[in-house]
């Protein structure tokens, strides 16, 4: 993706943001079980994706950020992952 692209796509994902650039979104819930839970459901779609997220966690609190490695930032499957992890957090609330 390019830069264009790259910001282009982040503006279409609601309450994400770029931070030490990687995508960040923080998420907040009723309890730990529900946070957890959360997590849970995201690592079933990260581990179909082979993409895998970096979870923050505390009480009922969920921080996650999204980066491609090997690209040094944000790319392509950062964007598809979040799209999913909205689309779950529409369902779960």
């Amino acid at each position: 993706m390019t830069d264009t692209e790259t910001t282009a796509a982040i503006d279409q994902l609601p309450e994400w943001k770029v931070v030490n650039s990687k995508l960040n979104r923080a998420f907040k819930f009723n309890n730990f079980v529900e946070a957890f839970g959360f997590m849970t459901k995201i690592a079933f779609i990260a581990e179909k994706m082979d993409h895998h997220p970096e979870f923050f966690n505390v009480y009922n609190r969920v921080v996650i950020d999204l980066a491609t490695h090997d690209l040094g930032g944000i790319g392509a499957l950062d964007i598809e992952l979040a799209k999913k992890i909205n689309a779950l957090s529409n369902h779960t609330k």
